[in-house]
């Protein structure tokens, strides 16, 4: 069973000047605003690595949560940071970390219990699979 989900974008002008707006599928996210300014300055609106954070936090969340149901544990609460780095290499940029912060209220669980079913989240959640996902593109011009 495959589970499609989408998010889409618009872009008008160049890199520096330019705008664009990101929606998701549900539209929780609705034409929120990016751009250069959102990116590399402190400008309001997202940018993709914040979105890509993101998902990769709650992922991660979830996929813990399934974890330690799988140990009969079951968190009261699970907080997760991922800080996504980009940074300039080889004449371009590139997402070279995620650092994932964890911090977790986990009735009955040892530190063993707890340091396996980390690495386990952080190893199979879908989202830090998706770096060395398969990409694959329809592209037209029109």
């Amino acid at each position: 069973m495959a589970i499609k989900k989408s998010g889409s974008a618009h872009w008008e002008g160049n890199l520096k000047k330019g705008k664009g707006s990101v929606s998701t599928e549900t539209q929780v996210l609705k034409d929120q605003p990016y751009g250069f300014n959102t990116r590399f300055e402190d400008g309001k609106g997202t940018n993709p690595e914040e979105l890509i954070g993101a998902a990769h936090a709650s992922c991660y969340s979830m996929a813990l949560s399934m974890i330690l149901e799988g140990h009969d544990l079951v968190a009261d609460s699970i907080d997760t940071k991922a800080t996504v780095h980009l940074e300039e290499k080889d004449g371009g940029f590139a997402v070279t970390k995620v650092h994932l912060d964890v911090t977790a209220s986990i009735p009955g669980a040892t530190p063993a219990q707890f340091e396996e079913a980390t690495t386990a989240a952080k190893e199979n959640c879908p989202i830090s699979k998706l770096l060395t996902a398969e990409i694959t593109m329809d592209a037209k011009l029109v």
